[in-house]
């Protein structure tokens, strides 16, 4: 026998030992003890380890059987918390078959913690009522929306599960909002907390949230420290004052340009976290574009006289009021500004208490030619008629239209559930990680923004942008930029005994 033929034979043989073995079932997985890392949460290691992410049960009942006997292995109590340098124990796939696998969550519970109750009541009840739709849609089906989740019933990605939201009333206090939020997390189980309009709340209960490692999306608060804290939880998607200042200062500019003369401009602002930001950056944008800041006057919130204030506005005659107020507050300062024949040419409002509903409701045709900035607005439904059904379906549940609070609210939950969904998990990292994955186009969302996406590190949505409207006959008129326009800006206002 020659040698070729020799090796042919041995590798013929070889292969026939081989092949088989190739063929046949992999041996089972050994059981391995394994030390926490960053990112790693409980269904991604029964995903990697066992290949089954819902296996993650068993990874907590034979790590609690360890820890029984050595102290050494960590006590797993919730499978939505486990911390890095824990010892824990993946078991084999035969030793995980014999623990029964979760199915899905049949519901999803979510925090949101608003004021429901006080001064800012009515504006609680728009915020609710726009996080009640998204999640009925969510629930539902509607194909013919082109939002997130809106096809099928319930989070696909979890079995169908419904989604229920647990309300918490912050009653404008920023201690009781960090209370809600821990009350919503350790004693309600939710699994992701939105809220809570006031930046000072949202401040304290996202505090709470961090603590205890829990995603917290805020829809509508603008301050700019909140996404300056270097917080790993917590993630804005409205953009913030910084930009909403700036913008200000773009469109009197604009206004300028158009040959009317504006150089004076005089600041009124409620004293909490947000009116004391949105002053601060008045001021500072307002040296930036050539602007003379005539006066400067923070007030108590929940004023109940503001005579004081609106005497020295009168006296230091400014082109323009930058007004940064709650509802209470922006209407007794408009009816203080009719009783003492304060006419201001414009009066620009940092949105907040001049478009909720209870403020057109209350002052009727006195509302008229306040500017305010937005983040949206009913006309902008010529341009995108997925505003104008959703707003129909808004109206149909609550008799009103929806206005950029209770649209921002709608926005920021449909955004949460979208990551929960993409998870594919209720987990905490879990959904912090989908949250950091967002990616949602502009065409899917009834704002008029390029789409959100958080930056990585400050976790502020990066593709906000805002618009000017003005009240013209009891409705929002945009009328900047002026591209975007529905009508013309009207300026000066008319004074109170002209109209």
């Amino acid at each position: 026998m020659s040698k070729k033929l020799l090796n042919l034979l041995l590798v013929i043989m070889m292969l026939a030992v081989l092949v088989p073995m190739a063929l046949a079932a992999p041996p089972a997985q050994e059981g391995q003890d394994y030390i926490v890392v960053a990112d790693d949460w409980l269904s991604k290691l029964a995903d990697k380890y066992l290949g089954n992410p819902l296996a993650y049960p068993a990874i907590v009942e034979y790590t609690n059987q360890k820890h029984a006997e050595d102290a050494s292995y960590a006590e797993i109590m919730d499978p939505d918390l486990i911390e890095i340098g824990w010892k824990i124990y993946i078991p084999s796939a035969e030793e995980a078959a014999t623990i029964v696998a979760e199915a899905p969550p049949e519901e999803v519970l979510i925090g949101a913690i608003y004021p429901l109750t006080g001064g800012l009541a009515a504006t609680g009840e728009d915020l609710k009522a726009g996080i009640e739709l998204a999640v009925e849609i969510v629930n539902g089906e509607f194909p013919d929306l082109n939002l997130p989740l809106a096809a099928e019933a319930g989070l696909p990605n979890l079995g169908g599960a419904k989604v229920v939201v647990i309300f918490g009333d912050h009653e404008a206090d920023a201690e009781k909002g960090m209370s809600e939020a821990e009350r919503l997390i350790t004693e309600e189980g939710v699994v992701a907390l939105v809220g809570c309009y006031n930046s000072s709340v949202t401040a304290t209960a996202s505090q709470a949230a961090e603590r205890l490692k829990m995603p917290f999306l805020n829809p509508e608060s603008t301050s700019p420290l909140l996404t300056e804290r270097g917080f790993e939880w917590f993630f804005r998607t409205t953009p913030y004052d910084k930009l909403f200042t700036e913008n200000f200062y773009e469109f009197l500019d604009s206004v300028r340009e158009s040959g009317i003369e504006v150089n004076k401009v005089a600041i009124l602002n409620e004293n909490t976290l947000w009116g004391t930001d949105v002053a601060t950056l008045e001021e500072r944008y307002a040296k930036e574009y050539d602007y003379e800041v005539v006066a400067s006057i923070p007030y108590a919130k929940e004023a109940t006289d503001m005579t004081s204030e609106v005497t020295t506005l009168k006296a230091a005659e400014p082109d323009v009021v930058m007004q940064s107020s709650y509802v209470s507050d922006a209407i007794l300062s408009m009816k203080t500004y009719k009783d003492l024949d304060f006419n201001p040419p414009a009066i620009l409002a940092m949105d907040a208490g001049f478009i909720v509903s209870e403020f057109i409701e209350t002052l009727g045709d006195d509302a008229n030619y306040i500017l305010s900035r937005e983040v949206w607005a009913l006309d902008l439904a010529e341009g995108k008629p997925l505003i104008a059904t959703v707003n129909e379906m808004y109206k149909e549940r609550t008799g009103r239209n929806m206005d950029g609070n209770s649209a921002r609210a709608f926005t920021g939950v449909l955004t949460l559930l979208d990551a929960i969904n993409r998870a594919g998990s209720v987990e905490p990292m879990a959904i912090r990680k989908a949250l950091l994955e967002t990616d949602i186009p502009a065409d899917r969302l009834i704002m008029p923004w390029k789409g959100i996406q958080f930056d990585p590190t400050t976790h502020q949505n990066v593709l906000g942008a805002g618009v000017i409207v003005q009240i013209q006959d009891g409705e929002y008129k945009t009328v900047w930029p002026f591209d975007l326009a529905s009508a013309e800006l009207i300026w000066p206002m008319p004074k109170w005994d002209e109209r």
